[in-house]
């Protein structure tokens, strides 16, 4: 019998737009995007204000600015969000040391044993929005549930500002109520797919065997069989395992110089030489990527039998593959990313637990 656990996720609001708000009380109440204004710039953040006009997280600046005229964008400063996720992240340690994070501004924690001894995971999460609040002058939402997965979904319910309570009586419901669309992990293309099979809700999908499922899913199939009866037994994990590092970079005019691409590949080879540093880590596969002017993407990829960090070494590779055939049109974006890392060894498989017994206790 497995115990069932008390889950938050806590998810900041419109984290890096909201930095910027507080730090620069001149863009209190507007319309604000972090990112690029260029051509090629790309939305990381958007304000509640810009979002009442459909400008959101990768969306590409131009479109954003058509429909926001009077957006303003804002330089990111990752130093700065760095610093408050950090302050943030030691509130979450005074309850929990089960604390996995997800980005700079959302993180699982783990509250069914804490330090505060509070046997009411809904309860801790008010406090630790306030004491958030209280500390960093930001509002964050939350979602309390007895797995991630219904966790993740319900800080999204009242948002900003909000939390959600999934209790384990409630769990059935709640998941056979939800559009298709906020299952976490169910992109557009996915959507869609399940669209014209019929499924639209979380009770359609909970009709489907797991063999129609995994007919028309795969994997996923499997997954989704499981999460719709409320089924995920992913624990949050403190220290989870880095699969890979990479860096990208998005050019302000299309390439087709391969001097030039080969210059900016060094640039991006030094930055993943830095965060491999920073990390402690190496790997052996290199994976080119390479975003042509028409959107297509193209990735290419070698392992080799021994651990890399150096750039010299990535970026003899990151050429060597470049040149493996010819472009096919002037690049837009070119990115490196190193995996198969010397932490994978770490992992520990995960064990095949019994699916849980539904106890009832206090949230």
């Amino acid at each position: 019998m497995h115990q069932l656990r008390k889950i938050i996720h806590i998810d900041m609001d419109a984290f890096y737009a909201s930095v910027e708000q507080l730090d620069n009380p001149e863009l209190r109440g507007k319309a604000i995007a972090v990112g690029g204004s260029s051509q090629r710039g790309v939305v990381s953040a958007a304000s509640y204000e810009a979002r009442k006009f459909g400008v959101k997280s990768a969306m590409s600046s131009v479109i954003a600015k058509r429909n926001c005229p009077q957006l303003i964008f804002v330089k990111p400063r990752f130093d700065r969000y760095r610093e408050i996720s950090q302050r943030i992240r030691e509130i979450f340690l005074e309850y929990t040391d089960l604390v996995e994070p997800l980005s700079l501004d959302e993180a699982y924690l783990d509250v069914t044993e804490n330090k505060k001894g509070n046997p009411s995971a809904t309860l801790i999460a008010q406090e630790i929005r306030e004491k958030i609040k209280e500390k960093t002058g930001l509002n964050a939402s939350a979602g309390i549930s007895i797995n991630k997965f219904i966790a993740k979904i319900a800080s999204d319910y009242n948002k900003p500002n909000g939390q959600k309570t999934v209790n384990p009586e409630e769990v059935e419901e709640f998941l056979e109520d939800l559009e298709i669309r906020k299952f976490h992990g169910v992109g557009k293309v996915t959507a869609d797919k399940m669209y014209s099979l019929g499924i639209f809700t979380g009770k359609d999908l909970k009709q489907k065997t797991e063999e129609f499922l995994t007919d028309h899913f795969g994997k996923s199939g499997k997954h989704y069989y499981n999460v719709v009866r409320g089924i995920h037994l992913s624990e949050v994990k403190p220290n989870r395992i880095r699969k890979s590092l990479g860096a990208e970079r998005t050019f302000n005019e299309n390439i087709s110089s391969e001097i030039f691409m080969l210059e900016k590949l060094e640039n991006i080879a030094e930055e993943i030489e830095r965060r491999l540093t920073k990390s402690k880590v190496a790997g052996k596969t290199i994976t080119l990527k390479i975003k042509y002017s028409d959107f297509s993407l193209q990735t290419r990829s070698k392992t080799i039998s021994y651990f890399i960090s150096s750039k010299e070494l990535i970026l003899e590779i990151a050429k060597e593959l470049l040149y493996q055939e010819k472009m096919k049109d002037s690049v837009r974006l070119l990115g490196i990313s190193l995996s198969n890392l010397n932490t994978d060894k770490a992992e520990e498989k995960e064990d095949k637990k019994e699916i849980a017994v539904q106890l009832k206790f206090e949230f």
